[in-house]
């Protein structure tokens, strides 16, 4: 069995000649992995799978966009979803309130902090909450990360630092709000 990413071309020159099934199949390679960065990326299982099916419609009418020679498709696949979510992120932002607060359950058990630590990501900047998802989420290596993003590797660890200690301090201050609670 050939590569991937030989696969992959092959498949997509097929699917250009009329080739439905092959469509279907690179469909089916990728699918999963376009999905589970859009869901770690909105924390909306009804948006990823929005944007997961704009990422391969847009495949459909632009399947001649992917070069082979200059990566794997799960690779222009990511980048093709970061520009849709980046897209309805600025569409959202024109509807957004002003005032979105951190919420905070009382006396949170393990599930509801897990649910804060999940709004606390999706708290961060775009770019500092795409370095924890690859990174932390996705556990992909620094350099990985840096070829999903389309960046160099330090400003990966540069990004990854940032928003580690932006959580670390949204963290906290939530752990102090939620003991005062405890203890009134």
């Amino acid at each position: 069995m050939p590569d991937i990413p030989t696969r992959d071309g092959e498949l997509l020159k097929r699917f250009r000649a009329g080739d439905r099934e092959a469509f279907t199949l690179l469909y089916r390679m990728h699918q999963a992995a376009v999905f589970r960065f859009a869901m770690l990326m909105t924390g909306d299982h009804a948006k990823a799978t929005e944007v997961t099916q704009d990422v391969f419609v847009w495949l459909v009418h632009h399947a001649g966009s992917f070069d082979p020679a200059r990566g794997e498709l799960g690779s222009f696949l990511a980048g093709v979803t970061r520009k849709f979510l980046l897209r309805r992120r600025g569409e959202e932002l024109r509807w957004a309130p002003l005032d979105e607060s951190f919420a905070v359950s009382d006396c949170a058990d393990d599930r509801e902090a897990a649910e804060g630590l999940r709004r606390a990501v999706l708290a961060l900047p775009e770019k500092y909450r795409e370095v924890v998802v690859r990174c932390d989420l996705e556990e992909k290596s620094y350099d990985e990360a840096a070829e999903l993003i389309g960046c160099a590797v330090g400003t990966v660890r540069s990004r990854l630092h940032r928003a580690r200690a932006l959580l670390a301090r949204k963290l906290a201050g939530t752990v102090e709000r939620k003991t005062e609670k405890c203890q009134v």
